[in-house]
């Protein structure tokens, strides 16, 4: 039997042990699953309470039943779903029972989504957007993909390329109409009308749309400064947990450490770094290496120094151009405090204390709500949707420079366009997508 005809089964709930485990198996022998552990097939989309037994009469486990006969089912296919009690010998138990069933086999990550798509349930960005909402850390996140997982940027693509598949009938019709006067000048007027406004509403898309894939992967902001000027007893305050050691002894930091928090809905990653001084142990030299490559490639950069020490307020040149703001550490101690140079904000607190740190983490929120501020309606959350719908910009622009230049040439420019949006949604050509994507989900997924 060839693999995607095969029956699949997997957990599809959390971590074992827990309270409950939902173990979904999908194929046409979904239902054989049903007879042979449960006795019989339940009235389909009712849960039926059962005794679970092996091919012996072993009994598994007390559980619910589940029976969604194709093609009303998650999949499109025959489902079965087994509620069991959530611990690891249950579950080992009646996946060994499923395993002795000829034709079932443990699936694949993501063959339960797969199989979905392949039978028309959704379509590829909606299968992103699923994927996107189980590793959905922050509310802001949760709502991007909540959004793909609605078909919002899929429908959107399904009716610009049912207008360029429009436009295209009409050049196409004003070539077979040749012959009839100002009849194919006047259909093709029509079509490029329609190509101008298309060309108009994607660019927009993409306009809006830039900083919403960053929503995915979160806003990135740098702790650096000189050596024990407090960045890890300043992240530790901010992660409100001991993430980073802190020690009074300069240099203690020597690599990169990495947080991710929730901003009141928006993902953040802060990151410790080594404190950038000259040196001559190589340990350290690496370590301030990375902390100038990761301050460079940062969306903002928290520059702390030490106000008792009095220290300057600059950041070293070739530090990027993400904002810098100057944070003044240890205001607690006596000493003077310098005029920042080069900076957007600056802000005095004491990150032993706590003084100064609730202004710090308001104005963080404010950055990250005004970064993100576009992603609210944006329809473009990852690279391959920039990309596709570049390309189909690009072939929109080249076949309105066409004009003049061949009706033919015109409309397989818009052939070119609709096929990039048919890659888009999952429509057309996109064999070799599939596993990459689908990959990427968790097996019961």
């Amino acid at each position: 039997m060839h693999p995607e005809e095969q029956t699949i089964y997997a957990l599809a709930s959390g971590r074992l042990p827990s309270a409950i485990a939902i173990v979904r198996v999908s194929g046409s022998r979904a239902s054989l699953a049903l007879n042979s552990l449960g006795g019989r097939l339940p009235t389909p989309r009712i849960a039926t309470l059962v005794t679970l037994k092996t091919a012996d009469g072993t009994a598994i486990d007390d559980g619910v039943v589940l029976w969604f006969p194709a093609p009303h089912s998650a999949t499109g296919e025959d489902v079965a779903e087994f509620q069991v009690h959530g611990g690891r010998a249950v579950i080992a138990a009646l996946f060994d029972a499923l395993s002795k069933i000829e034709g079932l086999r443990p699936a694949e990550p993501g063959e339960f989504t797969r199989r979905a798509f392949e039978n028309g349930k959704f379509d590829l960005t909606e299968a992103e957007g699923l994927d996107d909402l189980i590793h959905a850390d922050t509310d802001m996140q949760r709502r991007q993909a909540l959004r793909q997982l609605k078909g919002l940027l899929g429908d959107k693509a399904e009716s610009w390329r049912r207008q360029i598949i429009e436009a295209c009938a009409l050049i196409e019709a004003g070539i077979d109409f040749s012959d009839e006067g100002d009849v194919p000048q006047e259909l093709q007027a029509h079509a490029l009308r329609k190509i101008g406004t298309l060309k108009d509403e994607i660019q927009k898309a993409l306009g809006t749309s830039a900083r919403s894939e960053r929503l995915r992967e979160g806003l990135v902001v740098a702790i650096a400064g000189p050596p024990n000027a407090g960045k890890s007893t300043l992240l530790n305050r901010l992660a409100q947990r001991e993430a980073a050691i802190v020690s009074p002894h300069a240099g203690t930091t020597r690599d990169v450490i990495e947080v991710h928090l929730d901003l009141e809905g928006y993902p953040v990653t802060l990151l410790d770094t080594a404190g950038v001084r000259e040196t001559d142990d190589p340990v350290e030299q690496e370590g301030v290496r990375r902390a100038r490559e990761r301050a460079q490639n940062a969306d903002l950069v928290l520059w702390l120094i030490d106000a008792s020490a009095g220290s300057e307020g600059r950041l070293p040149a070739g530090q990027g151009h993400a904002p810098v703001w100057l944070v003044r550490n240890k205001l607690d101690l006596p000493g003077r405090n310098d005029v920042a140079k080069g900076v957007s904000k600056s802000f005095d607190i004491s990150a032993a204390r706590g003084d100064g740190l609730s202004a710090l983490s308001d104005a963080l929120v404010d950055y990250a709500r005004a970064y993100f501020g576009a992603g609210e309606g944006a329809l473009i959350s990852r690279e391959r949707h920039r990309m596709l719908l570049r390309e189909t910009m690009e072939a929109l622009e080249r076949a309105e420079h066409m004009r003049g230049h061949g009706e033919e040439l015109v409309a397989e420019e818009l052939r070119v366009a609709a096929h990039a949006l048919g890659r888009l949604t999952g429509r057309v050509d996109v064999e070799d997508l599939l596993d990459v994507i689908f990959r990427e989900f968790c097996i019961g997924k």
